[in-house]
């Protein structure tokens, strides 16, 4: 039996061109109660993915209760005025269909897919939680003993602190910088705040209903507005936020967590939001830097080092503000350690040029993943929310990938110097303070807390 060289198992064949994208029909049309839609078919499968996306979060209620969206989206779904919790479940079973409700900083959402013979019910099902929900008493008792055991947790979790410390320094008083309730805010909520929330904010001027799925879109549009189109209530208004702080030089801030044998470390400077003309090249020095798996940071730190199993780095936009972050978990005695190359990494990033085959190695990288979030319903239904909740060109996703290749070593360079910001980033450690403090001390001023945020 013959045998293939060795050589030719080495051989790694070229990759094949880009297969081009066929993109579905887009249909846009907008309720006169102000509720836009955006409706996509896609055939691929019987069934069909849709949210209604309302354009609050807990941001614009931030200075009235902290957490109000999402505590108010979680008491959603418990049931409406025509429909017990009990029976949604059942009518959800009989559709075979998923229902979740959600909220974050800038948008709340209702999310749900199922097959597309039972669209009618399902809008039906969405449009009285969205309308007409219920909030029973005791249901939103449940949901805010659950919620107070998630903070207690939250607490306890390096990761969690990392993050929520970060947004607080480099954010301030603006509602960006609260991450989570304490909790004696969630032992504060009341029934009533919710449902003030919801009358105020749920609504169709404020929302997006988007759909990708194999329906007809003129008859899914004949549904929405059976559904939605008599409902009425006026655009809720955001308050004026305060100002950002203005942040000179490195500081350390250190959560002393006891007892911990890792340090959370996390460095990160304010940035751009994605209607930046510098977005695109951002995205692409961050995918280089610590975004993509064979980053830099991920072949420093974690192959090379050995310090960590799972460094990243990531641009984060929100709707008014963004900014960059670069994270790691390592053991207590390699703190410092990490922080040197975390920091080496970023300055050469803003001092040098980035060669050809890395160059070209990310792009594929950053247009195969975009690719590949485009090959489920849900996936294109999340690219295309990104589009229309961020006002971003109707031609956004079409063009993604050919203004990704059309990017430049210059481009990549400029874009790492103006965004990644060594000289005045924040830095964050998480950990055991005796285990880590003189460490920590050597880049820069300490602030030093406990989990809960009191200064010690």
């Amino acid at each position: 039996m013959s045998t293939a060289p060795l050589g030719n198992l080495a051989a790694v064949p070229a990759l094949a061109s880009e297969r081009p994208v066929v993109w579905p029909r887009r249909t846009r049309r907008t309720l006169s109660n102000g509720m836009q839609v955006v409706l996509v078919e896609s055939h691929t499968i019987p069934k069909f993915d849709a949210q209604i996306l309302f354009r609050r979060g807990n941001a614009v209620a931030a200075h009235e209760t902290v957490g109000l969206a999402e505590m108010t989206a979680s008491v959603v779904r418990a049931g409406t005025t025509s429909r017990s919790l009990l029976q949604i479940e059942e009518d959800l079973r009989r559709m075979g269909a998923d229902l979740s409700t959600s909220a974050g900083a800038d948008t709340s959402a209702i999310s749900f897919s199922g097959l597309s013979d039972f669209s009618a019910e399902l809008l039906a099902l969405a449009a009285d939680l969205a309308q007409i929900a219920s909030f029973p008493a005791e249901e939103f008792e449940r949901e805010r003993r659950q919620r107070l055991e998630e903070v207690k947790i939250e607490r306890t979790t390096p990761g969690f602190l990392a993050g929520e410390r970060i947004r607080q320094v480099l954010f301030g008083a603006h509602p960006y910088a609260t991450v989570a309730p304490t909790e004696a805010q969630v032992e504060a909520y009341g029934r009533e705040q919710l449902v003030a929330y919801y009358r105020r904010h749920y609504s169709p001027a404020n929302a997006l209903f988007l759909a990708v799925g194999a329906f007809s879109a003129d008859r899914m549009m004949e549904q929405i507005e059976c559904a939605f189109g008599s409902w009425r209530s006026p655009a809720s208004g955001e308050p004026a936020y305060p100002s950002l702080p203005e942040i000179r030089g490195r500081r350390v801030h250190l959560v002393h967590l006891p007892g911990t044998v890792q340090a959370q470390v996390l460095v990160g400077n304010r940035a751009i939001t994605r209607h930046h003309p510098d977005w695109m090249p951002l995205l692409l020095a961050n995918a280089i830097y610590g975004g993509a798996f064979n980053s830099r940071l991920v072949m420093n730190i974690r192959e090379q080092k050995g310090y960590t199993y799972s460094p990243r780095s990531a641009v984060n936009a929100l709707r008014q503000h963004g900014y960059f972050s670069a994270h790691a978990a390592v053991r207590n005695e390699v703190t410092a350690a990490t922080l040197t190359e975390i920091f080496y990494e970023l300055d050469r990033m803003r001092s040098l040029p980035v060669s050809d085959d890395e160059l070209a190695d990310t792009k594929n990288y950053l247009s195969g993943v975009f690719s590949l979030g485009l090959a489920t319903q849900d996936g294109l239904a999340g690219q295309l929310a990104t589009v229309y909740l961020n006002d971003l060109p109707e031609d956004y996703l079409e063009t993604y990938r050919d203004k990704v290749h059309a990017l430049t070593a210059g481009d990549v360079l400029a874009a790492a110097r103006k965004h990644f910001d060594s000289a005045s980033a924040q830095i964050v450690v998480v950990g055991d303070r005796p285990q880590v403090e003189a460490q920590a001390a050597l880049f820069g001023e300490l602030d030093i807390r406990d989990a809960h945020g009191n200064v010690l």
